[in-house]
């Protein structure tokens, strides 16, 4: 029985956390390989989430906290071997400033992908289930190639041009519904003009007349997800509210989780840089600009074949369903049969 298709995580995602020096002109490094899709947030300070694509190209920012359209700002300039460029800016390297960005490999340049109706650009990691799709709406019902050869479990989508909100795709909640990564709303009915009622598939995404993931002549960015065995996990579980909270299985230690109440609340990010020990209670939240948030005190446990909710906050672990993320810092048993250690 194959435990994990992918031994090393690290080469595929990671993160990493620096200070601001204020200079013009550094690099970050650290991360293990060029990256293709950076998000990063100042720690410190209200400051919103800065996102960057090697598709879209340095210098083009979206915020995962606003609904506002792609702007330029050159706070990450390129992508480098083993990391980025950064400058002198509150995203990424004013002088004492606290950082952390989590760092996603696609496919390099973007290569044209026929599959859909709509002819779009993709960059696409098949072994590790990434990849980052660039197209043009058409303003009616349409399908996006996405280059996976596996259906996404999940999708963040952003309309580039206009003030549209960020549309999320989730296979926990399926194609009939949506959940908004700036906001706090509950998951919803979209009626079917968000992806068309219809579920991706091993080729393409749909999407059906909303402006948001298909306005017409709009260039819109998305980035696909779907799961590898021992690297990603895409899901579900029901909290119970409690301190001795719901254990969920990944089958990997995890690296980064990405939560959201689907009944409505803030989402939630937690990762192994910021708290590289158990007990973990630093959080962000890409629908906030708030510096880290340790107000809820101990909300989750990273352990060696999944997460453990450790508190009845109504974020990790309400008396509801929630939905995730996660990505890998090591698989519960490697490819050769050899277990990982717990934190």
């Amino acid at each position: 029985m194959a435990y994990t298709t992918i031994d090393k995580p690290t080469d595929y995602f990671n993160t990493v956390t620096w200070t601001g020096d204020g200079s013009s002109s550094r690099n970050i490094t650290g991360v293990g390989f060029q990256p293709d899709w950076v998000w990063g947030k100042c720690r410190n300070a209200t400051v919103s989430h800065a996102l960057y694509d090697s598709v879209r190209g340095g210098s083009k920012l979206l915020n995962s906290n606003a609904t506002s359209a792609e702007g330029t700002n050159a706070a990450l300039s390129a992508f480098v071997s083993d990391g980025f460029s950064v400058n002198s800016d509150s995203y990424f390297n004013l002088n004492n400033n606290t950082y952390v960005a989590w760092n996603w490999l696609a496919g390099g340049s973007a290569s044209s992908n026929s599959n859909g109706s709509i002819t779009s650009s993709v960059s696409a990691n098949i072994t590790a289930g990434f990849s980052i799709v660039s197209y043009t709406g058409t303003g009616a019902n349409a399908t996006v190639g996405h280059g996976l050869g596996a259906a996404p479990a999940m999708i963040i989508q952003k309309n580039r041009i206009d003030g549209q909100p960020w549309w999320v795709y989730h296979s926990s909640i399926g194609a009939g519904g949506q959940l908004r990564l700036a906001g706090t709303d509950a998951a919803g009915s979209d009626g079917g003009v968000l992806w068309n009622s219809t579920a991706p598939t091993s080729t393409v995404f749909s999407l059906g007349d909303n402006g948001g993931s298909n306005g017409s002549s709009d260039a819109c960015i998305a980035y696909c997800f779907a799961e590898k065995k021992g690297y990603s996990k895409i899901g579900s579980y029901t909290g119970n509210q409690n301190a001795d909270g719901t254990f969920v299985y990944t089958g990997f230690k995890p690296a980064l989780l990405i939560v959201k109440n689907t009944t409505g609340n803030n989402w939630g990010m937690l990762d192994n840089k910021r708290d590289p020990s158990n007990g973990m209670q630093t959080r962000l939240h890409p629908n906030l600009n708030n510096a880290d948030n340790t107000g809820a005190g101990v909300v989750i446990d990273f352990l060696s074949n999944g997460f453990k909710c450790r508190n009845n906050d109504g974020l990790e672990n309400p008396s509801a369903s929630v939905v995730y993320m996660a990505f890998a810092e090591s698989p519960f048993v490697t490819s050769t049969g050899i277990p990982t250690t717990a934190r």
